[in-house]
């Protein structure tokens, strides 16, 4: 898919930036871009080569350009428009980035490392507006859609702290905002992802989180995209889940379960349904029983996320016999359960933890 050149004021309003040339990173765009520059078609390649393959940090690491040439690029295109404002590891091995935006935003991603894989969690707009209650990326509400050469670069970001020879192997959206109200400039991102050209990661290895937006996801479906869909369910019933996800109120479950079934039809990908457990308030064995009900005869995954705390929230982490009772509920009925491995929860990069700043206590690295 063709990306539409766009300066940062294009996309986001304000002050004229240079361009964001990772808004352009697909080869046809970047071509037509190098060509109105004067330049011959085929430095576009060069360029596109030493971004993505080579992990440039800047245009003079471009060795086969000439000296002058990559002068020249730096006054006409930005490679990065975030700064890193901190950037923190855990001895797990996760990584998390604190990014400043041009405009003065800031947002989190993650690398996390599990055996071979290297698995990074992206975000989609600055803030989330969906309200769940446990979640802290919605605390603020949310300020504006991320571009596609912001998503972009946050890939590049995580790719860039990999050792030579490593590489990025899947993508989970899941980090703050939902992706599926970015979907414009969350699409040609992924593209660009997937490509065989571009970071090489299969459909199936990319996953996109969602609460639950019927049109987006019937959307979705009818573009074939082949990636994977999880729904943030986090209760059995429209009555809890209006506690839980203020924007049931305007869905509810069973238009949501209807468009994910479609997804299912069109793309033949086995869904994942997401439910956080909070001690006390979903995590009961009649939670589990209809839950198990809800689900039933649907070829998915329920993956269980025991609740990550948040400072100044009131929910927490349900007992391990509790986790274990919802859990034995559940695969006594015939469903595919899994129970989410903690990961990058020291550093408040676990689920549900990601926000646009971190406490002071956690150590700065860079900035």
């Amino acid at each position: 898919m063709a990306i539409r050149f766009a300066t940062v004021r294009d996309a986001v309003g304000g002050t004229q930036m240079t361009p964001h040339l990772l808004q352009t990173l697909d080869l046809p765009s970047l071509q037509n871009l190098v060509v109105e520059w004067g330049l011959p078609k085929f430095r576009a390649q060069q360029i596109r080569s030493w971004i993505v393959e080579n992990r440039a940090e800047s245009f003079d690491d471009m060795a086969n350009l000439p000296k002058a040439l990559r002068g020249q690029l730096a006054e006409k295109a930005q490679l990065w428009t975030t700064q890193i404002a901190k950037h923190t590891t855990a001895a797990d091995g996760t990584e998390k980035l604190l990014l400043q935006l041009h405009d003065g935003g800031r947002i989190e991603c993650v690398l996390l490392r599990d055996g071979d894989r290297r698995t990074i969690c992206i975000s989609s707009q600055v803030g989330c507006a969906m309200g769940c209650v446990f979640c802290a990326s919605g605390l603020d509400g949310v300020d504006r859609n991320l571009t596609v050469g912001e998503i972009i670069e946050q890939m590049l970001r995580l790719q860039r702290l990999l050792p030579v020879g490593e590489r990025l192997s899947h993508i989970v959206v899941m980090g703050m905002g939902e992706p599926l109200a970015n979907i414009d400039r969350l699409l040609p991102a992924l593209d660009f992802a997937s490509a065989e050209d571009g970071l090489g990661i299969s459909h199936r290895r990319i996953t996109i989180s969602t609460v639950g937006l019927p049109p987006a996801i019937r959307r979705l479906a009818d573009r074939d995209s082949r990636y994977h869909l999880a729904v943030s369910l986090h209760a059995p019933d429209d009555e809890l889940r209006n506690q839980i996800v203020p924007t049931n109120k305007k869905v509810g479950i069973q238009a949501i379960l209807e468009a994910a079934d479609h997804y299912f039809d069109v793309s033949g990908r086995r869904l994942t349904f997401e439910y956080v457990l909070l001690a006390e308030l979903n995590d009961r064995p009649e939670h589990a029983h209809r839950l198990a009900k809800l689900l039933r005869g649907r070829p998915a995954l329920l993956n269980i996320i025991p609740y990550n705390p948040v400072a100044g929230l009131p929910y927490r982490t349900p007992s391990k016999e509790a986790q274990h009772e919802f859990r034995a509920i559940l695969e006594n009925a015939g469903l595919t359960v899994k129970f989410r491995q903690r990961k990058g929860d020291k550093i408040n990069a676990a689920c549900g933890q990601l926000r646009r700043n971190t406490p002071e206590n956690l150590v700065q690295i860079s900035g």
